[in-house]
C-alpha cells in the first residue's frame, strides 16, 4: 500500500465524517406529518445534536430534502424542481406513510410513493411517524453517508 492510498482513505473518512454531521435540510412539508417533524426538531428530541439542526429554506443551500406529507400529482413537478435545484451530493428522506406509499389516499390524485418522482435514500413509515423514528432514519442516513465513496476531487480539472 502506497502512502497516497493511505492518505486518500483517511481523507475520504474525514470528508464522510464532516458531511454526515453537517446536513442542511430543506423541509418540503405538505400535510399533517409536519407536526411530527416540528416535534423532532424541538428541544426534547433535538435533531441538532446529530448535526442536522440548521434548516434551509432554499434548495440551493440544502443537501438533504425532507419530503413530509402527501404529494399530489399537481405538486409533483414542484417537488422535482426543488430536487433538481439542490447541489450534489444530495440525499432524500421520505417522511410518513403518504410520502412513502400514498398512505390512505389510494386514488388518482396522490402520488403512490415519491420514489416515482425522485430517488429516495431513507424511508420513514408511519402515520404519523414518531420523532424517535425520525432520529433513527437520520442516523441511518448518516451511516450511509459515512460509508459511501466520497468525491473529494471536485476542484481537479479534467
Amino acid at each position: 500500500m502506497s502512502g497516497l492510498d493511505f492518505l486518500t482513505t483517511r481523507l475520504e473518512t474525514a470528508i464522510g465524517w464532516g458531511r454526515k454531521f453537517s446536513l442542511f435540510h430543506y423541509p418540503f412539508i405538505t400535510a399533517c406529518c409536519g407536526m411530527e417533524y416540528m416535534s423532532a426538531a424541538c428541544a426534547h428530541f433535538d435533531i441538532d445534536r446529530f448535526g442536522a439542526g440548521l434548516t434551509r429554506f432554499s434548495p440551493r443551500q440544502a443537501d438533504l430534502l425532507l419530503v413530509v406529507g402527501t404529494i399530489s400529482h399537481k405538486l409533483a413537478p414542484v417537488l422535482k424542481t426543488v430536487y433538481d435545484q439542490m447541489l450534489e451530493p444530495k440525499w432524500v428522506i421520505a417522511f410518513g406513510a403518504c410520502t412513502v406509499s400514498g398512505g390512505i389516499y389510494q386514488n388518482y390524485a396522490v402520488v403512490q410513493g415519491i420514489d416515482r418522482i425522485i430517488p429516495v435514500d431513507i424511508y420513514i413509515p408511519g402515520c404519523p411517524p414518531r420523532p424517535e423514528m425520525v432520529l433513527d432514519g437520520l442516523l441511518k442516513l448518516q451511516d450511509k453517508i459515512q460509508h459511501q465513496k466520497q468525491d473529494w476531487r471536485w476542484a481537479r480539472k479534467t
